[in-house]
C-alpha cells in the first residue's frame, strides 16, 4: 500500500497544511492499535506527502497517551521511509528566544512510562541511537530554513520529558546545568520507534517560552504557548511547502538498516505473534 515515501508528524498548532491539494484520507489499523488520526495524503508541488497531526486534530491527545508506536507503523505500512516532525518547545538557553527554531542534533530521555520499543514479549532488538536524527535528513533541512530567513540554532541538546505538567523550577536549573538547549513531551520514543522501522526522522522544534527558569520573563504558561505557536505554525507551513520537492532524494544513510543486525534472539525462539507484528514493518527480517 505505497501511498507516500515522505510524511509531516504536525506537533501542537501544526494540524494541517493549508493549500496542500488533498488527495485521500487514510484511515488505517496497524497490529499496535490506530495512529492518532486520520492521515493526510496531499500533494504539494507534484510531491505526494503524508500528513499525521500527532495530537490528533483539535489536539484532543495529551503526550503520555499518544500511541507512539501506531503512528510511526501506520507511516511505514503506507510506504513512508522518511519523516519531518515539527514539536513546540520550551528554551532552555538566553540565546533561543521564543518564535526561534531549532533542529537539535541530541536527546536526553526523562520519559517514564511510554511503549519505546518494537522489541519485545520474545524479540529482543538493540539499535543504534547514538545520533538519534538523520544527519542526511538535517542537510537537506537547514539551507531551506535558511531561504525562508528562519532563525534556526543547530547543534543543542533536546530534553524529553513524560509531562502533561511543565517543569518544576528545579528541574529547569537542572537541564540548563546539563548544557541542554530545549525541552519537550514528545520526541522520545517516536524517534527511536522510528529508528527502529528504519525510516529517516528528523525534528523542527519550535521555542515558544523559556519554560520557568529565568528570572526576567514571565513562567510557561498554555496561553502563551498558544499566542507563540500561532505565528510559528505559518513559518512551519512555510517551511513544509518548500521542502517537499527536496526531500525524496536517494536515502543513502545509516538509517535505512538500522534494524539489520539489531535482532539478538535466535530464530527459532522467536515468539510468532511478535514474528507477525513485526512483518508489518519489518518484512525484509520478520515473514
Amino acid at each position: 500500500m505505497k501511498k507516500a515515501s515522505i510524511a509531516i508528524i504536525g506537533g501542537s498548532g501544526l494540524y494541517d497544511i493549508e493549500g496542500a491539494k488533498l488527495i485521500e484520507q487514510i484511515d488505517i489499523g496497524t497490529p499496535w492499535g490506530k495512529p492518532s488520526d486520520k492521515i493526510d495524503l496531499v500533494e504539494i508541488d507534484g510531491t505526494n506527502i503524508a500528513f499525521l497531526p500527532r495530537h490528533g486534530k483539535g489536539h484532543r491527545l495529551p503526550p503520555h497517551q499518544l500511541n507512539f508506536r501506531a503512528n510511526i507503523a501506520a507511516l511505514k505500512m503506507i510506504g513512508v521511509g522518511q519523516i519531518v516532525a515539527f514539536s513546540a518547545v520550551g528554551s532552555l538557553k538566553e540565546e533561543i528566544a521564543p518564535l526561534d527554531f531549532i533542529l537539535p542534533d541530541q536527546i536526553i530521555d526523562r520519559t517514564k512510562a511510554r511503549p519505546s520499543t518494537y522489541f519485545e514479549d520474545g524479540i529482543v532488538g538493540h539499535v543504534g541511537f547514538a545520533d538519534p536524527f538523520c544527519h542526511r535528513l538535517q542537510s537537506v533541512i537547514l539551507p531551506v530554513a535558511k531561504e525562508l530567513g528562519l532563525k534556526i540554532h543547530t547543534g543543542e541538546t533536546l530534553i524529553c520529558m513524560e509531562g502533561p505538567a511543565f517543569s518544576t523550577r528545579a528541574e529547569s536549573r537542572l537541564y540548563r546545568s546539563w548544557g541542554a538547549g530545549i525541552i519537550n513531551m514528545s520526541t522520545i520514543p517516536e524517534a527511536k520507534l522510528a529508528r527502529e522501522a528504519e525510516m529517516c526522522y528528523a525534528v523542527i522544534c519550535m521555542s515558544t517560552d523559556y519554560d520557568c527558569w529565568h528570572e526576567t520573563e514571565e513562567d510557561v504558561t498554555v496561553d502563551m504557548v498558544i499566542k507563540n505557536l500561532g505565528t510559528n505554525s505559518v513559518n512551519a507551513k512555510n517551511l513544509v511547502k518548500k521542502l517537499a520537492g527536496r526531500l525524496d532524494a536517494e536515502r543513502n544513510c545509516p538509517c535505512k538498516d538500522a534494524s539489520k543486525f539489531a535482532v539478538i534472539t535466535a530464530g527459532e525462539k522467536r515468539d510468532k505473534e511478535q514474528v507477525k507484528k513485526l512483518s508489518v514493518i519489518l518484512p525484509e527480517y520478520f515473514h
